[in-house]
């Protein structure tokens, strides 16, 4: 198993949140979805990319080409390779309990688009972050959210070394916390099977800007 090297790190900032209490011990405030999305109704997050992650909303940064380009490339390619019956989704929400509302740039979603008419997917058979800026924030704090709800495989696309990064089986440690337990690099000239289509192959160097 080849290590997962960690990059230099630029934290999304936090766009949303009150003040500390003025007395006793400062306090940070946690929104919850319901309180998330009421303030999106209000206009709060017009023109702004964000999302709710451990109840601290954040705002992500513009999105470059090479960026978006990655996000296209791998909408085509998980649309061939799960076909019908599966949502190949992009940066819509995920709902992962009260306090937790991510947007991952790609999501694979089991089911029919009438499925989630009155409430968003509260799971996924594969979640995918491009990364580039934030590649310890996806690695750390979004691997474990991940983790934690049982999404039994995530991927990094890793720009700046132009590889995948491929997370599977999620554990419960009692030292650590939830975590994945398989962790492997895919670099450019490789290929990878999902683990809800193993007969299946994607090319790293397909869905690379």
């Amino acid at each position: 198993m080849e290590p997962v090297l960690e990059r230099n790190y630029v934290r999304p900032r936090i766009v949303t949140e009150p003040p500390p209490p003025t007395n006793g011990s400062p306090k940070r405030y946690r929104w919850t979805a319901s309180e998330y999305y009421k303030m999106a109704d209000m206009g709060f997050f017009n023109g702004k990319r964000v999302e709710l992650i451990r109840g601290e909303i954040i705002e992500m940064a513009p999105m470059k080409t090479p960026h978006a380009t990655a996000v296209r490339l791998l909408c085509e390619a998980l649309k061939k390779v799960f076909g019908k019956g599966y949502l190949i989704d992009s940066q819509l929400p995920i709902s992962l309990g009260k306090a937790d509302q991510p947007e991952p740039d790609v999501a694979v979603v089991e089911g029919d688009p009438r499925d989630f008419a009155d409430a968003h997917p509260t799971s996924a058979s594969l979640v995918v972050e491009v990364s580039d800026s934030t590649l310890r924030f996806d690695r750390l704090t979004k691997a474990e959210l991940y983790a934690e709800n049982r999404i039994d495989e995530y991927w990094i696309v890793n720009l700046k070394q132009r590889c995948l990064e491929v997370y599977r089986r999620p554990v419960k440690d009692k030292n650590f916390g939830f975590a994945y337990t398989e962790i492997f690099v895919v670099r450019e000239g490789e290929a990878v099977s999902p683990l809800a289509k193993p007969k299946k192959k994607i090319k790293v160097a397909d869905i690379l800007p």
